[in-house]
């Protein structure tokens, strides 16, 4: 009877160390978001100070079940069965739901997936009990639910979301008022005072929320704490003035990185002190149930099913050694999850100052926000004197210098945001905790950063609609957790229950699969992306630059093009379906690129240094012509997938065999093309000019001898129209790409005679 269980328990710990794996990636929005969005300090410092914060949180938790000493549901109404059936189900959605979101590259809340899978999986063994043990009354599941702590979460929730955004908002725009964007040239003055405010608050943080989690400090240290933190938190303000001063005067250190390094490490600790026993809590838990039924068992002889857990209501103490454990999956987690990074770009990306790509589409609600608030900002504006709006214009001016810089690596915010962030969200959930609230530390910090972006103009009226949208996104995002969390944990739970072992073992295999499957595909986007960023570069300054990075672009886009040519006419060939349907998705992939490289053009222009101006003509014909290009692709590989979705005949051989050959030839041709500009061996671009008049009228001969089969033997209008359509297209995509390289050889000659 031991073995079921024992073999559950090793399940659970195995799902335990992939929800810390997929938690961490999650999570690590928390504390990296300001440090690596600021560019205070190199991304090795951010993620060894952020290692240090979590490895010293994580040893020094007191590892308690946070979600179960809260009370969720009441332990003693559950068999030892009942409960284990609750975990396993808990442990399963979890893992499940933080790897989706991860893959998505959105930030939810571990504290809330966790206990609204703790209460689905509780309400649906409670309804199970309800009806088959008992006379089937759904009043009776208050005894088992706690309603009045999940209605107090849910409220939480709501307040954190609210009033971390507003309180953001409002402190940045003040310090903003106070530093303007010349922070530079202030912070002698008030960078003392600024640093003392909020090296206290943070210190005021790792105090409330991080000693009360350390089981080592006696109660007696922690009563002196509470009843003289007043005292505390103003000799600290005192202490860290001074230290502040001296940091500045006498060591040249700048401030305001040294609260981002402080804040970064503060916000780590608490997350791992406070939030692992989201990912090991649950199993701990199981492990002490399985302790107290097996004394049982062997004193007595009771059965799983039988035996009462009221002993687990109270607190469940970790092991140590499994604390120190867990910290070092988290700090390996940190440098090593791919996916980890992809949700701190979306945080940073949403608060990015001044454009950027978007990511998320404007919606109705997010237009009807910001034309609203445009109204209301337009109608507050003019109840101010022109004096004092003239004063707050000026505080918000962006120097010249920030205003041109425009490189792929610049800062998304400068360090007077990313420190608000920091120590907003420190004393936001230090207030939360000292008050018993059941606070999200994901909701508070990225509200903050959404407040404090808003407040800065981050927003303005080129991407608000997007940025709202994507805020909109995310938020729904968390409701969306709870909702599923509770749903997917409640299914799970019953199929436990009446597929007994059979079924457990198939929703591991399954969850495992996903996990593993998940990942595999979040690589392949990860290095897609990577590729993608050669086209999203708008820090192009020289003529050497732009011709580099314009002839990576002419290699990239006709090699893909090259490819698909070659595809399509051989699948065309076999009338295959299914492969001219995944051509047809992969062509969007192609469009997006150069899509994104017009996007940037504003950038490139704005990029250049004095002497390269006159190379914008250049740089914008030559995204023309690389636009007809794919455009001309575009109609071949849609045209003949249409052609083959609708059934109509297949193209007869001669035709197939004519295209081929003018296949062969371009394919010759592209990949003179690609080594051309891969190797920079421009000389070479009068060679394949030459080729031009060849390629054209050999695909003229096929035109003629395409309406000679009309005349004589061709009954089929859909081919016709088919065949024509390809010869045309690839008849403008020849005359494209040799437009293409007769433009870049005037430039580049002429780049060269201007050198010399």
């Amino acid at each position: 009877m031991e073995d079921i269980y024992l073999v559950m328990l090793v399940a659970l710990f195995a799902l335990a160390i992939t929800d810390l794996v997929v938690g961490v990636s999650n999570d690590a929005i928390n504390f990296l978001n300001s440090a690596i969005g600021s560019k205070a300090v190199s991304m090795r410092t951010i993620m060894i100070v952020a290692s240090i914060g979590v490895a010293v949180g994580a040893i020094f938790s007191s590892g308690l079940m946070e979600v179960a000493r809260k009370g969720i549901f009441m332990p003693g109404e559950f068999y030892f069965e009942e409960i284990m059936i609750i975990f396993m189900a808990v442990m399963i959605t979890d893992v499940l739901l933080l790897d989706f979101f991860n893959s998505l590259g959105l930030p939810t809340s571990t504290t809330v997936s966790i206990v609204f899978e703790l209460l689905g999986a509780a309400v649906c063994m409670a309804v199970i009990k309800i009806y088959t043990q008992e006379d089937g009354d759904i009043a009776a599941l208050t005894d088992y639910i706690n309603t009045a702590k999940a209605t107090e979460i849910i409220i939480g929730i709501l307040m954190a979301v609210v009033i971390a955004f507003i309180v953001g908002a409002l402190v940045q725009y003040i310090s903003r008022l106070v530093f303007s964007f010349q922070f530079e040239k202030k912070i002698k003055y008030v960078g003392a005072v600024f640093g003392g405010l909020s090296l206290t608050a943070i210190l005021y943080f790792i105090l409330i929320k991080g000693m009360k989690s350390v089981p080592y400090i006696s109660q007696e240290t922690m009563d002196y704490v509470n009843n003289h933190t007043i005292i505390i938190v103003l000799s600290g303000l005192v202490l860290f003035t001074g230290i502040s001063q001296f940091l500045m005067s006498i060591l040249k250190i700048n401030i305001l990185r040294t609260i981002i390094i402080i804040g970064t490490f503060a916000l780590a600790l608490a997350f791992a002190g406070n939030d692992l026993v989201n990912f090991i809590g649950v199993p701990i838990a199981a492990w002490q149930s399985f302790e107290l039924w097996q004394t049982a068992y062997n004193a007595t002889g009771v059965v799983p099913s039988e035996f009462s857990m009221t002993g687990l209501s109270g607190s469940v103490p970790t092991p140590e050694i499994l604390l120190i454990g867990a910290g070092a999956v988290m700090v390996m987690t940190l440098w090593l999850s791919s996916k980890a990074r992809s949700v701190v770009d979306t945080g940073i990306n949403l608060s990015r100052q001044g454009d950027a790509v978007e990511r998320f589409d404007p919606n109705w609600l997010s237009r009807g926000i910001v034309r609203y608030s445009v109204l209301f900002g337009n109608a507050i504006t003019t109840v101010l004197p022109q004096d004092m709006r003239s004063r707050i214009e000026n505080k918000f001016d962006k120097p010249s210098s920030h205003a041109r810089s425009k490189r792929f690596d610049a800062p998304a915010f400068d360090m007077v945001r990313a420190s608000v962030n920091l120590v907003v969200a420190s004393v936001l959930i230090s207030i939360g905790t000292n008050m018993k609230l059941p606070l999200s530390t994901t909701y508070v910090t990225f509200m903050v950063a959404m407040g404090t972006s808003l407040a800065d103009r981050a927003w303005d009226r080129e991407s608000a609609v997007y940025r709202v949208a994507g805020v909109l996104n995310v938020i729904g995002g968390w409701f969306v957790t709870a909702i599923v969390a509770f749903t997917a944990a409640a299914l799970f739970a019953s199929i436990i229950y009446f597929g007994g072992t059979i079924a457990l073992a198939v929703l591991i295999i399954v969850a495992l699969v996903l996990v593993v499957r998940s990942g595999i595909i979040h690589s392949r986007k990860a290095r897609d992306e990577k590729n993608k960023k050669k086209f999203n570069k708008s820090d192009i300054i020289t003529i050497n630059e732009i011709t580099s990075e314009t002839s990576e672009n002419i290699s990239n886009v006709i090699g893909g093009i090259n490819k698909m040519y070659s595809k399509t006419v051989d699948q065309l060939g076999y009338y295959d379906l299914s492969k001219l349907k995944k051509n047809y998705k992969k062509i969007e992939k192609l469009e997006s690129e150069v899509d994104e490289l017009k996007d940037n053009i504003f950038y490139f222009i704005k990029s250049l240094d004095e002497n390269s101006v006159e190379a914008s003509k250049f740089y914008i014909l030559t995204l023309d012509y690389l636009q007809d290009m794919v455009q001309s692709i575009s109609f071949i590989t849609r045209n003949s997938y249409n052609h083959v979705h609708n059934n109509h005949k297949n193209l007869k051989f001669n035709q197939i065999r004519d295209l081929k050959k003018v296949d062969d030839k371009m394919q010759i041709l592209f990949d003179e093309i690609t080594y051309t500009f891969d190797n920079h061996e421009f000389g070479n671009i009068d060679n394949l000019l030459n080729e031009k008049q060849d390629l054209l009228d050999y695909v003229s001969d096929l035109i003629q001898k395409q309406i000679q089969r009309i005349r004589t033997s061709e009954s089929s209008p859909k081919n016709t129209k088919l065949y024509f359509g390809i010869l045309l297209e690839t008849k403008d995509l020849i005359g494209s790409t040799m437009s293409l390289l007769q433009l870049f050889q005037e430039f580049y000659n002429e780049a060269r005679a201007t050198a010399y």
